[in-house]
């Protein structure tokens, strides 16, 4: 498993360009769509708990769940500095049990891309599905395989932020998987810099491909839009929202 121990420290910092109170906004815009009440919001991949805390300040009942210690620390220190009262599990994607059943699930950012073996990915489909109540909404994001073969691909990028430098590289594998090398640089007050780094593997599926595993999981698809609109996906589309209903 990846802990992102060195990654929790940088996460916001990196993702600066997430559009969080925008993307809290779509999420209830999307049960709007499809007639649903949100009810109780399952955060699966809550994270440093950014989308979490925008839910909690539109009024949503919602908690987070994390599989890293070290991201949800964060959470729950910048939850303290906001004055935002969230509860946190710390649970396994593909190991989800929570003691009731949530009306939504969501799952952003990519974080089902971090499961680069199918049979996970229909384990975790599976867990969401035994989380939920009947008629629950799963909504979630994934990145195309446009972005894995072309934006991220072999490519190399530089991100700069307040005192911290990264340096990313990408190799791109059979079956669509992207392994990541993160190098962060981080400056002192004396000028002297230390370096720490973070390795990922992410992994983009074909939207016929996860269809056949939420049917499988006992969903149905209701939609498939392009990032933050209810329009299809373009052929360069970088992330590509899934909302699926339990039957």
């Amino acid at each position: 498993m990846q802990s992102y121990q060195n990654l929790s420290r940088y996460y916001d910092l990196l993702m600066e360009d997430a559009r969080y109170p925008e993307r809290a906004k779509y999420i209830f815009e999307i049960c709007a769509r499809f007639s649903h009440e949100p009810g109780q919001i399952c955060d699966l991949c809550c994270g440093t708990g950014s989308l979490t805390r925008e839910l909690k300040k539109l009024g949503a009942d919602v908690f987070g769940v994390d599989g890293s210690v070290e991201m949800l620390s964060e959470a729950a220190q910048s939850g303290y500095e906001e004055d935002i009262n969230i509860l946190y599990v710390n649970q396994l994607m593909q190991e989800l049990s929570l003691p009731c059943p949530a009306d939504t699930c969501i799952c952003t950012l990519d974080s089902l891309n971090h499961l680069t073996d199918e049979a996970e990915l229909k384990q975790t489909f599976n867990a969401v599905g035994d989380n939920l109540n009947s008629g629950g909404l799963f909504i979630f994001d994934m990145n195309t395989l446009y972005k894995h073969r072309v934006t991220l691909g072999n490519n190399d990028f530089v991100l700069e932020a307040e005192n911290v430098l990264c340096a990313w590289q990408n190799v791109l594998c059979e079956d669509d998987i992207v392994e990541i090398t993160l190098d962060f640089f981080e400056e002192d007050e004396n000028g002297l810099y230390s370096r720490c780094s973070e390795y990922i593997t992410e992994r983009a599926y074909s939207t016929g491909t996860v269809k056949k595993l939420l049917e499988e999981s006992g969903f149905e698809m209701l939609g498939c839009f392009g990032d933050l609109t209810f329009e299809a996906p373009k052929d360069d589309e970088q992330r590509v929202i899934f909302t699926a209903r339990k039957k």
